[in-house]
Order: structure tokens, then C-alpha cells, then sequence
């Protein structure tokens, strides 16, 4: 493993130039920096005797979302222990949050459910050299543009003396209790107590109002729910499953769609969209524009399910009502092995990167229809056993 993550450094050219070693990347990012005004002073700084960090390269090819399933992750995540520290959470900011929630519209218990998953509520916010990390990234080459675009964000807050040039923050170059990339601060940071400082990592009142902007432009309609748990009928038509489709709770309820316990949906024309996490044997959710916007947050299904859920037992509600599923976890190579086959099949998965992204979803769902399977797109155990 570690020789293979040295030979992609060696071996692979960044999106940014043909660059074939780290000093030749950093004198383009200096030049791109430069021209986007950064001081050559605070370049010089960030980057002398800069290396890249290896281990950080292992940690971006195995993210939780993309190794776990819902139950493993959802138990990991909505704990009894995130819990206890939630509701303290709640008590000790009380007036914050009000305040905060009267301005933005984004209620406190989802705020709270952003600042645990993201660090435990201020106490896990990284030991990563930010810049290290972000140079990192941007110098390989799966994502370079995205995290090239970061690194140049940071030095420009380097730069303003917005953020310390030894900051430290998570893997990814996320930082403070809201772990916020460096373009997410320059765009959505708020200095809610007027001090002349945006701190993510110490003042409540920033970071409360910083993460509560950000989500009120991602789209957050204030008194409406993320979503709900439901049930499906045994014919459901698992055309109508993905966030693509959206339709009101009226139209789903003709479609075989109940609340979790059985009962019939609100009569409500809110649009609404149906998810499977694990497929037909697992929960199913009806999730609404709000779940859209904890998406524009982190793209990953999981992580909004999981920030929704713990949202809702913070402000008083109870466990999942579906039955868990003891699946065995696929690993990325499982996954990879998945795409390769669905593809030898003719069935285009796309890249084979071990990620089960929309393309990979779509040719699992084709093939499940073909051979008889319950086609719900789930890219699972159940999927990986057939294809062996």
C-alpha cells in the first residue's frame, strides 16, 4: 500500500500542469496564488520545507461514507454518547441558538446535529497542518482542482491574518467545530459578535451563526422537517426511488407509501423524494428540500440521513422503527470488483473507483432487473454474491 501511494505521487501528473514532482506543483500553485493576489511573503512561508503527507492520501481513498452501510454507519454516528453530549449542547447554548435561529431560520437541534458529526461538538477539529493537507490533495490527482482551489483560499486567509498559518484542521483541510473548507469561510464565515474575527474553533457565536448562513443559502426552509421515515408496499415500483423523482406526499401515499408505523402520510402538497439507503430490505425515508440542502453541506447520502436523525432525537424524537439489517460491509475493492463485472457484462458502471456513485446505481439497477432481482439499485452484499 505504501509503495503504491509513492508511485502515484512519483508517477502521476497534476490536473494543474505536467508536473512530475512536489517542488515543480508548489511553484505553480505560487504562481496561480500570486495572481490571485496572495502576498509572495506569506507564500514563502506556507510552503518552506513542504512536504507532502502519504498517510493523508490512504485516509481520502477510504472515507466512511464510502466503506460503510447505513446501519454501521448510523450506529457509529448517532451514539448514546453523541447523544448525552447533544443535549448539553442544547442547554449550554440555549440563548445562542434562539438568537441564532430567529435570524437564519435553521432550528437548534439541527445546528447542534451539524457541530457532533462534524467534531463532537468542538472537540475533535483536527491535528492536520492545514496547508500540508490541501497541497496534499491538490497535488494528486483525483480531485487537484477542487483542493488546488482550497489551498489558494487558505493562503488568502493566511493572507488577510484570518487564520493562522499554523492552523490545523482535519485531513481534508476542513477546519473549526463546523469543519468548513477555506472557500466555505471566505463565502458563508460570519463574525456574529462583531470583533473584527470569523473563529470557527473557539467562539460559539460564530460558529453557530457562521454554519446557520450556510445553510439558510444552501436553501433551508425555515418550519419544514428534512424528512421522515416510512414504509413501502410490497408491489412498489422501484422506478420512482432516487432523488431525481419527486412527487407530493398525496401522490405517494396512491403509490403504497406510509409513515413508519403504518399510518397515512400528512395530507400536505410538499414535494418529496424516496430513498433507500440499503435497499428494499432496509429503511426507507420521504426527504424533502431541507435534506437537499444538508446534501449541499456533504454530498453523501449517509451523512445527511445521519445529521437528520440525529437532529430528530435531540429534539425529542425516538429510534428508527425499521429492523436493522446484519449485512456484511463490502470494502472498496468489493466495489470495484462490483463496477468491473457490471461492466464486463455490459452493464456501464463507470470508472471502477469503489465508489457507488448515480452511474454504478444505474447499471446495478438494470442488471437486477434483467435477472430477476428486486431492482432497487442497491449496490449491496446481496449484488456483490450474485455478481461472484
Amino acid at each position: 500500500m505504501f509503495l503504491r501511494l509513492i508511485c502515484l505521487f512519483l508517477l502521476s501528473s497534476s490536473v494543474l500542469a505536467s508536473s512530475h514532482s512536489f517542488e515543480d506543483f508548489l511553484n505553480n500553485i505560487h504562481q496561480l496564488a500570486t495572481e490571485q493576489g496572495v502576498s509572495k511573503a506569506t507564500i514563502d512561508r506556507a510552503f518552506y520545507q513542504l512536504t507532502p503527507n502519504l498517510d493523508i492520501l490512504e485516509s481520502d481513498r477510504s472515507q466512511a461514507e464510502f466503506s460503510q452501510n447505513f446501519w454501521n454507519y448510523l450506529g457509529k454516528r448517532v451514539s448514546q454518547y453523541r447523544l448525552d453530549n447533544g443535549y448539553d449542547t442544547l442547554k449550554q447554548n440555549r440563548s445562542l441558538l434562539n438568537k441564532t435561529y430567529q435570524q437564519y431560520g435553521v432550528p437548534a437541534h439541527v445546528l447542534v446535529s451539524f457541530l457532533g458529526l462534524e467534531s463532537n461538538y468542538g472537540n475533535h477539529t483536527g491535528s492536520y497542518s492545514l496547508v500540508r493537507s490541501l497541497a496534499t490533495l491538490a497535488y494528486d490527482p483525483r480531485r487537484s482542482d477542487f483542493f488546488t482551489s482550497e489551498l489558494i483560499a487558505l493562503l488568502k486567509l493566511i493572507d488577510d491574518g484570518k487564520v493562522p498559518l499554523e492552523a490545523t484542521g482535519s485531513w481534508a483541510g476542513a477546519m473549526g467545530a463546523v469543519q468548513f473548507m477555506p472557500s466555505n469561510v471566505i463565502a458563508y464565515g460570519v463574525d456574529a459578535d462583531n470583533d473584527g474575527k470569523i473563529d470557527l474553533w473557539n467562539n460559539q457565536a460564530d460558529i453557530l451563526a457562521s454554519a446557520a448562513n450556510f445553510l439558510e443559502r444552501l436553501g433551508w426552509n425555515r418550519g419544514e422537517k428534512w424528512g421522515r421515515e416510512v414504509t413501502i408496499s410490497e408491489d412498489f415500483d422501484y422506478d420512482f426511488v432516487g432523488l431525481k423523482t419527486k412527487k407530493q406526499l398525496d401522490e405517494w401515499q396512491t403509490q403504497g407509501v406510509r409513515s413508519a408505523n403504518g399510518s397515512d402520510l400528512p395530507k400536505s402538497s410538499m414535494a418529496a423524494s424516496l430513498i433507500l439507503p440499503m435497499g428494499y430490505k432496509g429503511p426507507a425515508f420521504l426527504v424533502y428540500q431541507n435534506f437537499r440542502s444538508i446534501l449541499g453541506w456533504n454530498h453523501s447520502t449517509l451523512y445527511a440521513l445521519a445529521v437528520g436523525h440525529l437532529a430528530d432525537r435531540l429534539s425529542g424524537g425516538g429510534s428508527l422503527l425499521a429492523t436493522p439489517i446484519d449485512e456484511p460491509v463490502l470494502k472498496r475493492d468489493d466495489v470495484m470488483a462490483i463496477q468491473q463485472t457490471l461492466s464486463l457484462l455490459g452493464y456501464d458502471a463507470g470508472e471502477a473507483d469503489g465508489i457507488a456513485g448515480p452511474k454504478t446505481r444505474a447499471a446495478a439497477k438494470d442488471f437486477q432487473k434483467d435477472i430477476g432481482m428486486v431492482a432497487d439499485g442497491y449496490v449491496g452484499y446481496e449484488l456483490f454474491k450474485r455478481l461472484q
